[in-house]
């Protein structure tokens, strides 16, 4: 579930609400969600309840428990808490691999740019300008020239070679005549690879850059890993499996988000490096 279906879903959960006579108030035109700022708090919280509270003097504990108990009943939701005055603290369902997949390819938004200050104009010039982006990310003390070097130790560099790796798989498996198809991959070394793709959502929702940036580079070295672990394509006289289109379908997935947080940041995804 991503964080617009999860507004959604909230919306829809105060509509219900108010219509069954639960709740005898307006329904907002919008509500939001946002990443808990600790850890522990779930994947998402709202403030809806004390909204309405505010609007009908109604203790925003007791509308906050009228909605948890109609979310936490809600497909893709796991568990929902109430914290602090009323507070709705929302965990989601973990996804099968296939969903997850499937959910990311057929994902048609892209992520909106995230507003970054102008690199200086000196460091533009000797960069250019993606590395000049990306070195506004980078942490402390980081040669900043390094982001010119094409070898492992320059994190964009892997960042954007994960990404062009994911799509010379997909050139060479469409001369091969097989097409990806999202199933179960049995979990083969994957495990860090997926948890950062189901994560892709939530540190996206944040718009919080550097977040992105390192976030993209666990993403990388987790695709980077897999790929030299599990062979995405048959080799020699071997013929395309079920399991080659889903290791196929994770490859495109994950050069899809790949492609997505480097536009989010203002920096290009080339398909050949």
């Amino acid at each position: 579930m991503t964080p617009a279906d999860l507004t959604r879903t909230v919306l829809h959960t105060v509509r219900r609400a108010v219509e069954a006579d639960e709740l005898c108030a307006v329904v907002p035109e919008r509500v939001t969600v946002r990443v808990p700022p600790r850890p522990g708090c779930g994947d998402y919280a709202t403030n809806v309840a004390l909204r309405i509270a505010q609007d009908t003097g109604r203790p925003a504990l007791d509308i906050a428990e009228v909605l948890r108990r109609r979310l936490v009943r809600e497909p893709g939701i796991a568990a929902v808490d109430i914290a602090g005055p009323g507070f709705l603290n929302i965990t989601l369902a973990g996804a099968t691999q296939a969903e997850l997949v499937r959910g990311l390819l057929g994902d048609r938004e892209t992520g909106r740019p995230l507003p970054l200050p102008e690199p200086d104009p000196a460091l533009l010039r000797r960069l250019g300008p993606d590395a000049a982006r990306w070195s506004l990310l980078c942490p402390p003390g980081l040669d900043r020239d390094l982001l010119l070097a094409q070898r492992e130790s320059n994190p964009l560099f892997r960042v954007r070679y994960a990404h062009a790796r994911s799509q010379a798989l997909l050139r060479n498996a469409r001369d091969l005549g097989f097409s990806p198809e999202a199933g179960d991959i049995h979990s083969e070394d994957a495990g860090a690879l997926l948890a950062a793709l189901a994560d892709h959502a939530r540190v996206s929702a944040t718009r919080a850059p550097d977040r992105l940036a390192r976030h993209l580079e666990r993403l990388a070295d987790a695709f980077l890993r897999w790929t030299a672990a599990c062979p995405t394509l048959p080799r020699g006289d071997e013929k395309p499996s079920a399991v080659h289109r889903a290791r196929l379908a994770v490859a495109e997935a994950s050069g899809k988000v790949l492609a997505d947080g480097l536009h989010q940041l203002g920096i290009t995804a080339p398909a050949h490096l």
